[in-house]
């Protein structure tokens, strides 16, 4: 098993969050005055991190960067509290990552999830499980540019050969293409196998221990 590193987007990947998220933005739509959107639409809005959801989510005539300012500022207020009032874990990630590090293989978190909230989402759901976890922050270009990959591979000293990434969106395809690491896509999350096929995804998992089995054969 030459692989070493497992690297993991965290919304629709690890959790889903899909709920709260669309709770905090549709609280923040609903105090401006602006129409709300089902939980379903929110699926294809996140994963650029938390300003293009919100520019997303906003009415056509209404997307200014200040409107966007604005809008987050309500949004953040509101999930600060309410992050984890509808997020867990799937179905079989915990032993999943049990699995993998019983075997040796560090774990990893990389989002466009703004830091600090990546970090509070991970301890609610996680507690220590992973050691290493990055989101968001100034300065750090979102995914899929292969900045915090390539980060997150120098802090564990593994190479790209020996290194898989997990997500279940076409940037996280993208972001593993980008740091000439092995992408594997799942099926449980926010976005549909044709998405990933078309961002250059081989390996799928429709279940976790999918992964397992994947990464055994690399």
């Amino acid at each position: 098993m030459p692989i070493k590193l497992a690297i993991f987007d965290l919304d629709g990947t690890l959790c889903d969050t899909i709920e709260d998220l669309a709770n905090a933005v549709n609280i923040s739509l609903s105090t401006l005055g602006y129409p709300t959107h089902t939980v379903q639409a929110y699926k294809y809005m996140v994963g650029s991190g938390i300003p293009n959801l919100i520019y997303r989510a906003l009415p056509e005539d209404k997307k200014s960067d200040a409107e966007v300012e604005k809008a987050k500022a309500i949004m953040l207020d509101y999930y600060k509290d309410h992050f984890a009032d509808k997020t867990y874990a799937y179905s079989g990630i915990p032993e999943l990552l049990q699995k993998l590090k019983n075997n040796g293989i560090h774990i990893a978190v990389c989002t466009n999830k703004a830091h600090d909230m990546a970090v509070k989402v991970i301890e609610k759901i996680f507690g220590s499980t992973f050691s290493l976890v990055i989101g968001k922050s100034d300065g750090r270009p979102l995914k899929p540019d292969p900045f915090s990959v390539n980060e997150i591979m120098q802090h564990f000293g593994v190479s790209n050969t020996e290194t898989v990434f997990i997500g279940d969106s076409g940037v996280d395809i993208k972001t593993a293409l980008n740091s000439q690491t092995t992408p594997i896509g799942v099926l449980w999350g926010f976005r549909e196998k044709q998405e990933l096929k078309e961002n250059g995804a081989e390996h799928f998992a429709a279940a976790p221990n999918d992964i397992f089995a994947i990464i055994n054969k690399l």
